[in-house]
């Protein structure tokens, strides 16, 4: 910009040109001032973006840290998880999953279909497929709605069914949109067999309550039959007479061992422990198959002679081993080979059959084997049969408690048993008993003893069967005694308090009306502790004999017991108890 001079005389040139190179040197200065000042505010403006910058990209890569660690926490936890785990996208298509769902899968799923969701097939508890379209998975991705505590069972590629408890859980974008679905499976394999155990467990304690009434019912209409035999004999003497005694003396021997298998699986079994001869008792079932079986079944014993001896009872352990010929039997009906084998066997302590009986213990032992070639079992069926009442045979052929019973049996003489079996190739039951590590020696058997008789002893006889009553009066009187009779405890207290100077012994029933017979056994001690007391039971000794023990009653007779056996027990307890008129009959309680 250019000054307007006054003057007399005008500038020269070179004035003008100084004063436009003047201002040219301002207007210079100036814009390099404003420069200066802006350069200054941009670098200030850049220093703030910077470090904005950095602040950004600080807190970046924290979020992706955090992100990375968050995933690999999810990863670690989705591998560690104590349950399958699988993520399906919104398609159903799996993408992630950890070992254990492919190993309750049964199988990897890798690429294609295999990757399906719906490739899973389950079933429902009852049994029935259930169709991918009602699956919750499907319901998941397309309401969002959790689906939990779902119980199927997932099928395997080899068949097998895996129950199991599902939840399903659908994922979400942040605008909460399904983009995928998350599924967890418990393996329900373990607690399924507490269940069946504790069900059988019900079952067993239900069917024990049956039997002892059972039990009781049928010892009680027993008693009579088998303590009239010995009188019968005694009276028929004649060759035709004895034989119809001895069928009936047979026919109340088996069915007294028929209430006895009965109460052998429901509350275990009872029995004289004494030394048996396996090989003794299959050479006894070769004879009854040989005698009784179809020819077109051919058996095969194979039994070594240095096989050892068991401690048990030889009629359970009989019973255990006709079951099982039986079964095989019926499992060739078009004919087939039966072999019962026995061998020495060390039992090692990591044997898994171990853990089926608290009882078994490792050592030496007698193997059992019972083989037949015939239809065999699916998986399913063997996991049942010893199950009370289970049976695959036709209605009213088949009651279902011999392999029950059988188990029973072999499991209250520390042993357990082992089947295996396949269908269209046969089966076979392995029994492991504890063998006996000393022998003992065979003792001869005793003489026929004189059944001993009384001499006029007053004998309170409680039972509320009639029958009974009226046969061990007969029976009594028949061989020296006198014989008083009450029909339940409370008679049997009233009688004794009117005639305590009399009386010499009480033979009881346990099981009675009004007043059962421990509490009137419990009465009567504390009238007279010396008084000579026989219980007599029905039911397994194991049901009243701790109670009886603690009030001092160590003799017990079990129903259906022969005339020989009250007889002999009655003498004894006579005998340790002294005449009536040295007792103090209000001696207090025990």
């Amino acid at each position: 910009m250019k000054a307007n001079l006054t003057g007399t005389d005008p500038p020269s040139d070179d004035a003008l040109a100084d004063i436009e190179h003047l201002y040219e040197m301002v207007e210079m200065n100036e814009a390099l001032t404003f420069g200066a000042v802006r350069q200054h505010e941009l670098r200030e403006a850049a220093e703030i973006l910077n470090a904005q910058l950095r602040t950004e990209i600080s807190q970046r890569e924290l979020a992706e840290a955090a992100l990375r660690e968050s995933e690999e926490r999810f990863r670690s936890l989705f591998a560690a998880a104590p349950m399958g785990v699988s993520a399906c996208d919104r398609d159903g298509f799996i993408q992630n999953y950890n070992s254990l769902a492919a190993e309750l899968w049964g199988r990897e799923p890798v690429c294609g279909i295999e990757r399906y969701c719906g490739s899973v097939r389950m079933w429902r508890p009852d049994g029935r497929l259930l169709p991918h379209a009602e699956s919750p998975i499907v319901e998941v991705l397309r309401t969002g709605l959790p689906a939990l505590n779902v119980e199927v069972s997932i099928e395997r590629p080899d068949g097998s069914r895996v129950p199991v408890l599902t939840n399903f859980a659908a994922l979400k974008n942040d605008q909460m949109e399904i983009t995928g679905a998350i599924t967890s499976f418990m393996d329900l394999t373990e607690r399924k067999k507490l269940e069946q155990q504790s069900l059988r467990s019900q079952r067993m304690a239900s069917i024990g309550t049956l039997a002892g009434g059972i039990a009781h019912n049928l010892n009680n209409s027993l008693g009579p039959i088998v303590m009239s035999l010995d009188l019968l004999k005694m009276k028929f003497t004649d060759p035709t007479s004895r034989e119809i005694l001895d069928v009936v003396e047979t026919s109340a021997q088996r069915g007294a061992e028929m209430v006895r298998q009965v109460l052998s699986f429901a509350r275990g079994v009872e029995g004289e422990r004494v030394t048996v001869s396996i090989a003794q008792l299959i050479r006894e079932i070769e004879k009854i198959v040989h005698e009784t079986f179809l020819r077109h079944i051919e058996i095969q014993t194979r039994v070594p002679p240095d096989l050892s001896t068991v401690l048990g009872d030889s009629t359970q352990l009989h019973q255990v081993l006709l079951n099982l010929c039986l079964n095989a039997r019926d499992a060739m009906p078009a004919g087939g080979r039966l072999v019962v084998s026995a061998e020495n066997w060390e039992l090692a302590a990591d044997h898994p059959g171990l853990s089926e009986n608290p009882q078994a213990h490792a050592g030496p032992c007698v193997l059992l084997e019972v083989t037949d070639s015939g239809m065999g079992m699916a998986p399913r069926i063997v996991e049942n049969i010893f199950d009370p009442f289970f049976t695959t045979k036709e209605f009213g052929k088949g009651s279902g408690l011999g392999l029950s019973s059988s188990l029973a049996i072999v499991k209250s003489h520390g042993g357990f048993i082992h089947v295996a079996s396949e269908l269209g190739k046969g089966t076979t039951f392995q029994i492991f008993l504890p063998a006996q590590t000393a022998i003992a020696a065979a003792l001869p058997p005793s003489p026929a003893l004189e059944l001993p008789s009384g001499n006029g002893e007053l004998i309170l006889v409680v039972d509320d069967e009639a029958p009974m009553r009226k046969m061990t009066q007969q029976t009594l009187e028949g061989f020296g005694y006198r014989v008083i009779l009450a029909s339940d405890g409370a008679e049997a207290v009233a009688i004794y308090s009117q005639r305590s100077t009399e009386i010499a012994a009480v033979v009881s029933d346990m099981t009675m009306p009004v007043m059962d017979g421990p509490e009137a056994i419990k009465i009567l001690r504390t009238m007279n502790s010396t008084l000579p007391i026989i219980g007599v039971s029905g039911l397994a000794s194991s049901t009243y004999g701790p109670k009886l023990a603690l009030l001092g009653v160590k003799d017990i007779l079990p129903k259906p017991y022969r005339t020989s056996e009250l007889l002999m027990l009655l003498k004894h307890v006579l005998k340790a108890a002294g005449p009536v008129e040295k007792r103090s009959p209000l001696s207090g309680s025990p």
